[in-house]
């Protein structure tokens, strides 16, 4: 039982370096990163180009552009500790993940390759869990190992380190909110020892960084995205649990819940979800009879967004204007921008692009953006 996809043209050392002093330059994220390269065609010259695009989106000055001798040192670095920076489409990459329309343009990945390749499931829930629903996520996960599934969780406490610890010897990848020298919480170093020798853990984080509250939606968005779906058990109202599951169901990713006890706060997120249509879990064959047509369907790489939408930096600062004046705190959606400016989608993106690399412009879930 094995995900595929077509594997990339393999990079050359100077292409990697490039790609990872893109990444890692101030105000570049996947989507702006996966634009650049589509318009420019190497990292190289978009390295090049960023403190003009910065300058032109209003920044007072450009922002930190990432060092070859940083870059270097961080490969370096990640090599000591057995971490690799691979690209969508190679080894090791996760190929749902890889498939997303904005996947990392560099994963940091460490443990057994295969198991990174093979189908995942995702189980979630609540870190202050009971004990029912503890031993739950671990029969749940185990069965799913059993069948021939990873399973993949975040590594936080509770419900995540439950279904970790029960598939440490049938795999199990952990998806870390910061680098992968910073493991939180602390205690867990241990576990993701363990399951490293059947199993892995993803970071599109550098080495050295902290998790912070925001860094863990985005970590909510890889465990959604390398998986066929999503089990949560156990989230109160506003628990990230129920961001994963939104994702997940933004990324076009099945969807479960695990009913609970009206009477209890921590299932009143499950049971929400279960009413908003999410398929009822009760046993794993739940969740392999509702993937298993799934996995039948070949995964294919999308074209990245630089392909399908070019750019035009050839703008006319009125023109520019006109979209910032209809940008404010309020997120709003590109197809309002381009609806209301009266002007071409690419032009939109373009500025949004600039805007960015400044510093001005906030993306968030659902393709809304806001101004800073």
């Amino acid at each position: 039982m094995h995900d595929r996809t077509p594997p990339t043209p393999h990079l050359t050392d100077a292409e990697r370096i490039d790609r990872l002093r893109l990444i890692r330059s101030d105000n570049v994220g996947p989507r702006t990163f996966n634009s650049l390269i589509g318009h420019f065609g190497s990292a190289r010259t978009a390295l090049d180009r960023l403190p003009d695009l910065a300058l032109r989106g209003g920044a007072a000055r450009s922002g930190r552009i990432c060092s070859a001798e940083e870059a270097q040192a961080e490969l370096a670095a990640s090599n000591r500790i057995g971490v690799s920076l691979v690209v969508p489409g190679e080894a090791a990459y996760p190929p749902r993940l890889a498939a997303l329309d904005d996947p990392p343009p560099l994963l940091g990945v460490r443990g057994a390759p295969e198991a990174l390749m093979r189908p995942m499931i995702a189980i979630v829930g609540s870190r202050n869990a009971s004990g029912a629903g503890l031993k739950f996520a671990g029969q749940l996960a185990r069965d799913l190992g059993d069948a021939g599934f990873v399973v993949i969780s975040g590594l936080a406490r509770g419900i995540d380190q439950a279904a970790h610890r029960a598939t440490v010897q049938s795999g199990t990848v952990a998806v870390l909110a910061g680098g992968h020298d910073r493991i939180y919480p602390p205690e867990h170093e241990d576990l993701l020892a363990a399951l490293l020798e059947n199993g892995g853990a993803i970071s599109e984080m550098p080495l050295g960084h902290v998790p912070r509250a925001r860094d863990f939606p985005r970590r909510n968005r890889l465990i959604s995205g390398a998986s066929l779906g999503v089990v949560v058990i156990e989230a109160a109202h506003r628990s990230g649990s129920l961001i994963t599951a939104r994702m997940a169901a933004e990324q076009g990713r099945e969807v479960f819940a695990v009913p609970g006890s009206p009477l209890d706060p921590r299932a009143a997120g499950t049971n929400d979800l279960i009413k908003q249509g999410a398929a009822l879990v009760t046993e794993a064959s739940d969740v392999i009879n509702a993937v298993q047509p799934i996995l039948e369907r070949p995964i294919v790489l999308e074209a990245r967004e630089g392909g399908d939408e070019p750019l035009d930096f050839d703008i006319d600062p009125g023109v520019r204007q006109r979209i910032v004046t209809l940008l404010g705190p309020s997120p709003i959606s590109l197809d309002d921008l381009i609806r209301m400016s009266g002007l071409s989608a690419t032009i939109v993106r373009t500025v949004l692009l600039e805007l960015e690399l400044a510093g001005r412009l906030e993306r968030h879930g659902g393709g809304l953006v806001s101004l800073i």
